[in-house]
C-alpha cells in the first residue's frame, strides 16, 4: 500500500511542476513632472504667495490612470498608475512654476504670513479614446484669494488637450506632461497679472 501511495504522490508532484504559476504583469508607475516655467526678468511681484494643496474632482483623486471610451464613463488602466494622486504631484510643480514670479512662495497652511493664496482644483485628467486622434484632457481651476481682505481676487479655468502619440498609457503620460507645461505657464501669468492689478 505504501508503495502505491509513494508512486501516486510522485506522479502528482511531477504533474504539479509541469504547470508554471501564471505570470502577473508588473505595475508601471508614472510621474507628472513638467518643467518649471521661467519668466522674463523684471516681471516679479513683491507679494508673498501661499499655495494650498490642490484638490481633485471625484474620479481623479486616485493614483489610477483614467481614460474614457464613451461619454460619462470613467475607466482605469489595470497595470498603469500614477506614482501618487495627480493633485499631490501637482503641488511641488506649482511651487516651482510660481516661485520666480513672487517675492516668496510658501505652502499653505503655514507659519509665514502671505498676501495671497492660490487654491486649485483638478477637474479632469484623462485619456479620451472617443476622439480621433486620441487626446489627453487636463482641466484645472484656479482661484486667487486676498488673505488680508478675505476676498476672491480672480478665478480662471485652464483647459488644455494634447494628442497622444501612442495609444497606450505611456503615450498619455507624455501628452499629460506637455499639456501640464502649458497650464503651468498660463497659471504663472494669471497669478502675476492678478497680483499686479490687485
Amino acid at each position: 500500500m505504501n508503495k502505491y501511495c509513494t508512486m501516486a504522490l510522485t506522479i502528482l508532484l511531477a504533474g504539479c511542476t509541469a504547470f508554471s504559476a501564471p505570470k502577473v504583469e508588473s505595475t508601471h508607475l508614472y510621474l507628472l513632472d513638467a518643467r518649471p516655467v521661467i519668466v522674463a526678468e523684471g516681471k516679479k511681484s513683491t507679494q508673498i504667495l501661499a499655495i494650498s494643496m490642490p484638490v481633485s474632482r471625484s474620479g481623479y483623486d486616485t493614483p489610477q490612470m483614467a481614460y474614457q471610451r464613451q461619454p460619462l464613463e470613467l475607466e482605469y488602466f489595470a497595470t498603469h498608475r500614477w506614482a501618487d494622486t495627480p493633485a499631490r504631484m501637482l503641488m511641488p510643480l506649482l511651487m516651482q512654476a510660481l516661485a520666480p514670479n513672487f517675492s516668496a512662495v510658501v505652502q499653505a497652511p503655514g507659519t509665514i504670513p502671505a498676501n495671497l493664496r492660490l487654491d486649485t482644483e483638478l477637474i479632469q485628467l484623462q485619456q479620451n479614446f472617443t476622439t480621433k486622434p486620441d487626446r489627453i484632457q487636463l482641466t484645472l481651476r484656479a482661484q486667487l484669494i486676498d488673505l488680508k481682505d478675505k476676498r476672491v481676487v480672480a478665478v480662471k479655468l485652464f483647459d488644455e488637450s494634447e494628442n497622444i502619440g501612442s495609444d497606450d498609457a505611456y503615450g498619455g503620460v507624455v501628452a499629460a506632461n506637455r499639456a501640464l507645461q502649458r497650464v503651468l505657464a498660463q497659471l504663472a501669468e494669471f497669478c502675476l497679472n492678478a497680483s499686479a492689478s490687485h
